[in-house]
């Protein structure tokens, strides 16, 4: 993993420039068309199947992994190893992992009619067997697993998908002296959905690339108008943007403004989803939250834009001052990532750090990669500033992608009120210490009055 981080001149030579809408600032980064996407997660799921999961498995102390989930109604986990062709389950499909250990093998098959895609074999042959937990008995009987994982789990939803008929059913099929054998598989599971892959940590700078390059084309006079454009204008614009761009967006995006004249809200206001409809002004301080899916990753990101008043040619000193604290908040917190620490422990130190320097710091800092708020360790939420129980108690891992979120409340004489500074980087954990997937913001983005 020691080079997991050289992102620029790594990314699959198969990737291809295939269209660049007609903006001020098109999207840099390259986006692949269906059929080459399609290859490439299939390629990151086998690196994941052949490379990780063993791994994984070992750790986990669990030799027979279940995953169990009807069409419709699919499992999280499940949903991540399903291939690029197949969108859903197809009827009740049951995927089986033996981790032989001694023999270093791990077998990968498929209670189903069908094979699921290059990666995991089809086990059932329903004119044969047409009962499928049967066929499924006799494949752990087969084996003989010393443990059987399955995803239930009371600490993390997306370890949690096996729904309650299918545990039914499967137990009342299982031969009693298998129950026993019976185990929560919520490590296992959280391990594959938060662990990142070489070749997806090859990848991961392309869409961060992307959101940015989308933000800044968002904060410019292509779309804002000051005066004319409102924050929904400039919302709606992105959702469009990003469906032009044949990407998907995993939660509808938010941008706020504050203003010398406006007192600043309130926690519970300003993270509420029902954001004011506000016309941009210059001198304004632009701020937006906003993320992609993309080759079975996504990304979360928060930025903020100064609105230049005539005249103007940089933000005002003590705004740029304002956002250099919070880029010294998030010093402080990624210097305090440690393998094995808990996130509530991080979260803690990080807090007292903060307020040490003089800071009013909140940190909500969460996992990011299969999904967007995804499994692993939880630093902090905005209305859980002692701790997060369960998932803050989980300890950090390597090799994994965080959300590095947060804001500082910083007062502004100029304004006489307090600003909040809020941003939103992605960040890798690794064997070498914490880095940036691509970069961060490190001041204001600017937008001409005119």
């Amino acid at each position: 993993m020691r080079k997991l981080i050289e992102f620029r001149g790594r990314i699959c030579n198969s990737i291809l420039l295939i269209f660049l809408l007609a903006f001020c600032f098109p999207v840099s980064a390259q986006i692949l068309p269906e059929r080459e996407r399609a290859k490439l997660i299939e390629e990151i799921q086998q690196h994941r199947f052949d490379n990780l999961l063993p791994k994984l498995m070992d750790h986990a102390k669990i030799d027979m992994w279940l995953v169990i989930a009807r069409e419709y109604n699919e499992d999280p986990v499940l949903k991540t190893m399903l291939p690029p062709t197949w969108l859903n389950a197809r009827r009740r499909t049951i995927l089986v992992f033996y981790r032989n250990k001694e023999q270093d093998s791990l077998v990968r098959l498929a209670v189903a009619r069908y094979d699921v895609g290059k990666n995991i074999s089809s086990a059932w042959n329903p004119e044969k067997q047409p009962e499928q937990w049967e066929a499924l008995v006799q494949i752990i009987k087969d084996r003989n697993p010393e443990k059987i994982g399955l995803n239930y789990s009371e600490i993390d939803g997306i370890a949690d998908g096996l729904v309650k008929t299918d545990y039914d059913e499967f137990m009342e099929a299982l031969p009693q002296e298998f129950h026993s054998k019976i185990v929560s598989a919520e490590d296992l599971a959280i391990s594959w959905i938060e662990t990142r892959s070489e070749k997806e940590m090859e990848i991961y700078p392309e869409l961060v690339q992307i959101t940015k390059d989308i933000i800044r084309e968002a904060f410019s006079n292509k779309v804002i108008v000051p005066g004319e454009t409102s924050t929904e204008d400039v919302v709606w614009w992105m959702r469009q943007k990003v469906t032009d761009l044949g990407l998907e967006t995993w939660f509808h995006p938010t941008v706020a403004i504050q203003r010398d004249e406006e007192a600043l809200q309130d926690h519970v206001s300003a993270f509420s989803s029902a954001k004011e409809r506000k016309v941009i002004r210059p001198g304004d301080l632009i701020h937006c939250d906003f993320g992609i899916s993309y080759l079975g990753l996504n990304t979360d990101c928060q930025q903020m834009a100064y609105v230049l008043k005539a005249g103007e040619s940089e933000a005002p000193k003590f705004l740029s001052e304002a956002f250099d604290k919070g880029n010294q908040l998030q010093d402080i917190l990624t210097g305090n990532f440690e393998t094995g620490k808990t996130g509530n422990k991080i979260l803690l130190e990080s807090l007292e750090q903060a307020k040490s320097k003089g800071l009013k710091p909140m940190i909500y800092t969460h996992p990011l990669g299969l999904y967007g708020h995804s499994s692993g360790t939880t630093i902090g939420m905005w209305d859980s500033q002692e701790g997060v129980p369960g998932s803050g108690d989980y300890p950090l891992q390597e090799n994994t992608v965080y959300a590095i979120e947060l804001n500082t409340s910083v007062f502004l004489p100029d304004w006489d009120q307090e600003v909040r500074i809020m941003l939103e980087e992605s960040g890798f954990w690794g064997a070498e210490g914490f880095q940036y997937v691509n970069g961060r913001q490190e001041e204001l983005l600017l937008i001409s009055h005119k």
